[in-house]
C-alpha cells in the first residue's frame, strides 16, 4: 500500500476517533448534567459503574494525552552537527547553554574556555578562562550558563568554585570574579527568580543564592541528601530539576521541597541521567548517558522518546524557544542538534493572540558578553 495514502487512512482513523468520543461526551452531558443537578438519588446506577466509568475515563485521558505528545514531538530529527570550536586537542564538549536571544554558551572537557556560538555553529565570542594580572593561572569550567544580567557564569570543580565574567570593570577584556566555595560543583544553572544554581557532586547538594551588585551572596539554600548531582536546570514557573549519577532526577519546587522524582511519577527507570533541561511548555528532559538517549517528560501523558540513536556520550543539554535541542556530546566532540516539536510552540501575547515566531521574545539583558573574539 502506498503510504501517503496508509498515512492519510490512519489520520482520517484518528480524527474519526477524536469526533466520535468528543461527540458522545458532549450529548451525554447534555443529558446527564440536569438529571445529576435535579433528580434525588442516582436512578439505577450503581457503585461499581460509578468507579468503572471514573477508571475508563482516566485511562481514556491518559491515552489521548499520548496520542497528543507522539503528535506534537519528533524522534531523531538530526537537524546538524556543530563541531567543538575548541578543536581535538581538548576533551569533548560537556556544558551548554542556550539563551533566549537564540545564543550557544559551550564548554569542554579539560578547556579552558566559553565559547559563544550562534543557532548554526557559527563562533561569536571566544572568552578565556584565566584570572585576572600577568601569569593569572587558567582554570577549568565544567558546566556554563548566564546570569539575569547577562553575565557568563562557571562552575569550577578543580578550583571548587564558580566564577562570573563581569565585562563592566576598568580592563578592557574584563575579568573573571570568583564567588566564594563550592566543595565539587558540576551543573549549574539560574532560576526563575535569578537565583544562581550549583550541582556539588562530591556532597550531595545543590546550592541556590543570588548575587548583589558587589558578587556577594545572599539568600543561600541547600537541598541535601542527593545521590551525586550532575546537572541542574531551572523550572519556568519556579524551582529546579537534577539529574543524579545514580539513576534519577529529581524535581524541587522554588521552597526547594522535593515536588517529585522522575522515576517514580513515570515508572521510567534511567541508567546514567546526565544533562537535563525544561522546554518552555514545562516538559523535562533528560538525557541518558548509560542508554545514550533522551527522553521527554511531559505534565501529562507517558515519557516520550525524542533521541534513539546517533548518541556517543550525550552531557549537557538546552533546549530553544523555537523547538530545537542541543545536546553536547563529549563522545564525539561535538554538539548535536535537533528538531524534536514538529511546530514551534505558540506562546500568548498580551493582546490574547497566539504566536510563533521565536524572534519576537525579548531578549535577555546584557545579551552577548561585549568582548572581543580570540
Amino acid at each position: 500500500m502506498d503510504y501517503t495514502l496508509e498515512t492519510s487512512q490512519l489520520k482520517q482513523k484518528l480524527l474519526k476517533s477524536i469526533y466520535s468520543l468528543q461527540l458522545k461526551s458532549l450529548t451525554t452531558l447534555q443529558s446527564a448534567s440536569p438529571l445529576l443537578h435535579s433528580q434525588r438519588g442516582m436512578g439505577m446506577v450503581t457503585q461499581h459503574q460509578v468507579h468503572q466509568l471514573a477508571d475508563k475515563a482516566k485511562s481514556l485521558c491518559g491515552d489521548l494525552d499520548n496520542i497528543k505528545n507522539l503528535l506534537h514531538y519528533c524522534q531523531d530529527d538530526l537537524v546538524r552537527q556543530i563541531p567543538n570550536p575548541t578543536g581535538s586537542r581538548y576533551g569533548g564538549v560537556s556544558g551548554i547553554h542556550c539563551s533566549l536571544d537564540g545564543s550557544i554558551y559551550v564548554t569542554a572537557e579539560s578547556a579552558p574556555w566559553v565559547h559563544v556560538l550562534s543557532s548554526t555553529g557559527h563562533t561569536l565570542q571566544s572568552l578565556p578562562c584565566q584570572q585576572t594580572g600577568k601569569g593569572g593561572s587558567i582554570f577549568l569550567p565544567e558546566d556554563v550558563t548566564v546570569t539575569r544580567m547577562g553575565m557568563v557564569a562557571v562552575a569550577d570543580m578543580v578550583n571548587e568554585a564558580i566564577w562570573v565574567f563581569n565585562p563592566h570593570t576598568s580592563l578592557s577584556k574584563g575579568e573573571w570574579i570568583k564567588i566564594g566555595k563550592v566543595g565539587s560543583p558540576r551543573g549549574i544553572g539560574v532560576d526563575s527568580m535569578g537565583k544562581i544554581l550549583v550541582a556539588d557532586y562530591a556532597q550531595g547538594q545543590v546550592h541556590s543564592f543570588a548575587l548583589d551588585h558587589a558578587f556577594r551572596t545572599l539568600n543561600a539554600h541547600t537541598v541535601s541528601n542527593l545521590q551525586g548531582p550532575r546537572y541542574v536546570s531551572p523550572v519556568p514557573s519556579g524551582g529546579f530539576v537534577v539529574s543524579e549519577e545514580c539513576g534519577d532526577v529529581k524535581v524541587f519546587m522554588s521552597s526547594c521541597k522535593l515536588l517529585c522524582s522522575l522515576s517514580s511519577k513515570y515508572g521510567h527507570q534511567f541508567g546514567n541521567p546526565a544533562g537535563v533541561c525544561v522546554d518552555m511548555d514545562g516538559s523535562i528532559l533528560v538525557a541518558d548517558e548509560q542508554r545514550r538517549t533522551v527522553h521527554l517528560f511531559p505534565e501529562h501523558g507517558a515519557p516520550v522518546c525524542l533521541v534513539s540513536t546517533g548518541l556517543r556520550r550525550p552531557a549537557g543539554m538546552a533546549c530553544s524557544s523555537s523547538g530545537h535541542l542541543f545536546v553536547a556530546d563529549t563522545g564525539e566532540n561535538c554538539v548535536k542538534v535537533f528538531k524534536y516539536c514538529v511546530r514551534p510552540p505558540y506562546r500568548p501575547t498580551k493582546a490574547g493572540a497566539s504566536r510563533a515566531d521565536p524572534n519576537q521574545t525579548h531578549r535577555w539583558r546584557g545579551g552577548v558578553v561585549p568582548l572581543q573574539p580570540h
